[in-house]
Parts: structure tokens; C-alpha cells; sequence
């Protein structure tokens, strides 16, 4: 796929607005200073210029700066995340669909040292569905009566199996990149799950004249734009158990969902208690506006009358 990111066509069209604008006020101030000055004072000693060539210059060098090639650095748009409003609650099944993707895809590289196999239990899998998963991973055990390292399959009390056994491993398999951690990896990035989304989904050719490394892929939302990791959703690289298509996007979308969960697991509990604190505090609120009206309506409804005491 070719990836047109369009930062020629914005900078000549912002740069010819910005000409046109300019010129139009240097025509109306000029035709203005000609009217009332009666003289042929020149246009290039008038305040009104100097201050429009110098903003001219300014949003030129802001133009030319903020949209150059080689630091041009997209940021991810606002999607519709279902679960974006302050009573929305997370899509549970789509929660599900994200631990597969991340099982059969983002599990190779990537580790979740936070999160342990009880923590899927109740939110996405049952406990029984959680014990055959877990059971799968091996993990070290006790030593034998020798003194033999001796392994054990999983319990749900365990935490997700780190893919490599050190950081040197890690780098050493990844071209020297070191693939972070994603158990709260959702609020360590600017953007959040936008920028997750945007990243799966935004890999393309780099443009002409883009000087990219062997090993490295181009992503125009990634920092320098050059990523150490390549693409890794294909459609239907992901067989889905509720029989949901697997396209590129729908798998972007549920590992994000997932990782969201993964970094706030309170986040429909949460929202459960503003609920409710919400409903408390405006009884409360009602039952101390009647209290106050209600102490102080003799105190404002008196009158006083005064007489004199002659009469």
C-alpha cells in the first residue's frame, strides 16, 4: 500500500492562502493611506506592512517547520471508542477477541508482566475457560529431591509468560529495539488507544527520498517515523471463535480494547461508583435545599413593623 500523507499539497495551499491574505491587505492599505494622506507616502514606510510581512514570515517559518518531510509526524485522529462516554462500559466480548490477537499475535514479542491469569476470570473468560488456558504455559517448580530444576503447568494465579528470558535476549531477536511491556502501555502513550489503533493500522511505502534502514518499517505515526516492528495484522491472521470477521481493522480494535482493559481493569467499576456517588449527591443535594428552606423561611418571610410611640 502507498501511504500520501499529503504534506506538499497542505504547505503550498496554507502558504498561498497566507500570500493571498496579504496581498489583499497590502491593496486595501494602500488604497486607504492614498485616500486620506493626499501624499505619495510609500507603502514599504507604513506600519501596517512591516507588521504584515513579519506575520507573513512567521507563519511561513511555522508552515515550513511543523509540516518539513523529514519531521512530519501525523497524530492520531478521535475514533468512536464504545466505551468513551462517562456511563459506557467496556465491550466485554471485544475484550475477549483482544486476548486472542494478543495470544496468537502480540505475545510473541510483548510481554503484560502485570497481569496474571485470574484477572480474565468474570471479564472475558470463565474460571474453566482461564484453567485450560493457563495450563498450556510451563512454568518452573520446585526442585526435585536432586536438586533439578523441575517445571509445573500454569496456574491462574501466575502472570502472563514473558516471551523472552532477559532484556539482552529481547533486543538481540528484535534488531536491538527492546518491545515494551503493554500492560499499561495504553497510559504510557500520548493518544492512548488512538494512537495503538492508528499505529497497527498505519503502515505504508515510505514517500520518495525517505532514507529508511534494513530491518526498519515506515509508519507515519510513529515518532521518526521509522519502526523496528513490522507490520503484524494481516486479514484473517486471526481465527475468531465467535466467528467474527478478522479484518485488519476489527483486530486493531479489539487488542486495543483489550489493552485498555489491561491498563485500567477498574475502569467499568469506576464508572459503576460515579454512578452512584452521582444519584447520592443529588438526593443529598435536594434534601439539603428543602432543610434550608425550610429553617429559613420564618426568618425571611418576617416583617417588622415600626410605630410611633407617640401615636
Amino acid at each position: 500500500s502507498t501511504c500520501h500523507l499529503g504534506g506538499d499539497n497542505k504547505m503550498a495551499t496554507a502558504w498561498r492562502n497566507v500570500v493571498g491574505r496579504l496581498k489583499t491587505r497590502l491593496r486595501f492599505s494602500g488604497s486607504k493611506g492614498q485616500s486620506t494622506s493626499g501624499n505619495n507616502t510609500a507603502l514599504g514606510t507604513s506600519p501596517t506592512y512591516f507588521g504584515l510581512v513579519a506575520a507573513g514570515g512567521l507563519g511561513a517559518g511555522y508552515l515550513f517547520t511543523v509540516l518539513s518531510a523529514t519531521e512530519l509526524e501525523l497524530h492520531p485522529p478521535q475514533y468512536p471508542w464504545s466505551h468513551n462516554g462517562p456511563f459506557n462500559a467496556l465491550d466485554h466480548q471485544s475484550i475477549r477477541r483482544g486476548y486472542q490477537v494478543y495470544k496468537d499475535v502480540c505475545s510473541a514479542c510483548h510481554s503484560m508482566d502485570q497481569l496474571s491469569f485470574r484477572n480474565l476470570v468474570g471479564v472475558s473468560h470463565t474460571e474453566e475457560e482461564a484453567k485450560t488456558i493457563v495450563e498450556e504455559y510451563q512454568y518452573a517448580g520446585e526442585n526435585d529431591e536432586q536438586g533439578n530444576p523441575t517445571t509445573r503447568p500454569g496456574k491462574l494465579s501466575d502472570r502472563f509468560p514473558n516471551p523472552y528470558p532477559n532484556e539482552e535476549a529481547a533486543r538481540f531477536a528484535n534488531n536491538g529495539a527492546l518491545p515494551p511491556d503493554m500492560s499499561l502501555i495504553v497510559l504510557g502513550r500520548e493518544g492512548g488507544e488512538d494512537y495503538i489503533f492508528s499505529l497497527l493500522t498505519g503502515y505504508c511505502d515510505p514517500p520518495a527520498n525517505f532514507e529508511l534502514r534494513e530491518g526498519m518499517a515506515y509508519n507515519p505515526y510513529f515518532p521518526g517515523q521509522a519502526i523496528s516492528m513490522p507490520q503484524q495484522l494481516y486479514p484473517d491472521s486471526v481465527t475468531y471463535e465467535d466467528g467474527t470477521p478478522a479484518t485488519v481493522s476489527q483486530m486493531a480494535k479489539d487488542v486495543c480494547t483489550f489493552l485498555r482493559w489491561a491498563s485500567e481493569p477498574e475502569h467499568d467499576e469506576r464508572k459503576r461508583m460515579g454512578m452512584k456517588a452521582l444519584i447520592l449527591l443529588t438526593g443529598i443535594a435536594f434534601i439539603t435545599w428543602y432543610w434550608k428552606r425550610s429553617r429559613w423561611t420564618v426568618l425571611k418571610n418576617r416583617k417588622i413593623v415600626y410605630y410611633d410611640k407617640g401615636s
